[in-house]
């Protein structure tokens, strides 16, 4: 049985979100247990089956707007999030779910539930979505600006077995996100990430991919720093957003495109999910010591049912352990 905490405040629609998906994941899966870390006051209303749930009853929730993350779990260590990633380091759980901010998530697993000894930095690794329709991972993109060439390999080996155990990718392939496609692009520390990746074992080291091939990438696994990371993963769900935008316009603007779109709607609901990488579950916080799943802010229940999912098969597939496992002795020996 997986034990799964869940920061029930969390998010912008906080329980609304949360309790509809915890009992709808222990109905589609009875190999997990759920606690809610919440305003039991909110959820009692809303929670209808209560087997295998349980509620931590906490009013307290970290605002999402949060610009100080490390003070406020400080001072705050009721708050639902904080609660939650305590249970996940004193064992009471095995795994934790949160759609609360992301800063303050990625610091709140560092600080609480700690780093691995094994690895250097923590990292966030979303999913996107790619022409091809399947998924791909893409880390760092924002919890660490300056890295080393050693960082790189930390974040494509827990990558690649990520997407093995979890994604049930098959060899997958590891990209170098940079100016240009050849070995010798890119600044000193692009160039050195290069060729330790080229001979890191345990990897499946494509090379160098630049930033139009994001979306249709020839890799699985997509490295960066935090900074464009954080910069590249925003401008997809930006112009996602917008194209989304300027489509609605051009259909609404005549009678022929509203008439077309009677007969598109069910390519244009295909095309939408193609293009949404939330449906797939959320972000993984890699280089803790238990498994953690950053679910997007406003995810509705049934995504937030898939980062439940998610985590549970990093947790029941044992990825943390399998991860330290491939490691390079380099790297353990640091610390």
């Amino acid at each position: 049985m997986i034990r799964i905490g869940i920061d029930a405040n969390g998010g912008d629609r906080g329980v609304e979100t949360t309790v509809p998906a915890a009992m709808e994941a222990v109905k589609e899966d009875k190999d997990i247990e759920i606690v809610l870390f919440g305003d039991e006051n909110k959820i009692k209303p809303l929670l209808t089956n209560s087997e295998r749930i349980k509620v931590v009853h906490t009013e307290k929730t970290m605002p999402m707007g949060e610009e100080n993350p490390m003070i406020y779990i400080r001072k705050n260590p009721d708050a639902s999030l904080c609660m939650a990633m305590a249970a996940a380091k004193n064992g009471e759980v095995d795994a934790v779910v949160t759609s609360g901010p992301t800063q303050g998530v990625v610091m709140a697993a560092h600080m609480i539930v700690r780093k691995l000894k094994e690895i250097d930095r923590v990292a966030l690794c979303p999913i996107i979505p790619n022409y091809d329709g399947n998924i791909r991972l893409i880390l760092d993109v924002g919890a660490n600006v300056e890295l080393k060439k050693e960082h790189f390999g930390e974040f494509a080996i827990f990558a690649t077995v990520a997407a093995k155990e979890v994604f049930h990718m098959n060899n997958p392939k590891v990209g170098y996100l940079n100016i240009g496609s050849e070995p010798g692009k890119g600044r000193a520390l692009d160039k050195e990430a290069y060729e330790y990746l080229s001979e890191l074992e345990g990897i499946n080291f494509y090379g160098n991919i630049e930033g139009d091939q994001v979306i249709d990438a020839p890799v699985d696994i997509i490295l960066c720093e935090g900074y464009g990371g954080n910069i590249c993963i925003k401008t997809l769900e930006g112009t996602a957003k917008c194209m989304g935008r300027m489509l609605k316009e051009e259909i609404k603007a005549s009678l022929g495109g509203k008439i077309g779109y009677l007969f598109m709607r069910k390519n244009m609901k295909r095309f939408q999910s193609r293009m949404d990488a939330k449906k797939v579950g959320g972000a993984m916080i890699f280089g803790i010591n238990k498994p953690v799943v950053k679910a997007h802010g406003n995810s509705t229940a049934e995504i937030f049912v898939g980062a439940i999912k998610q985590v549970k098969t990093m947790a029941e597939s044992d990825l943390i352990n399998k991860v330290v496992a491939k490691l390079p002795k380099k790297a353990t020996e640091n610390e």
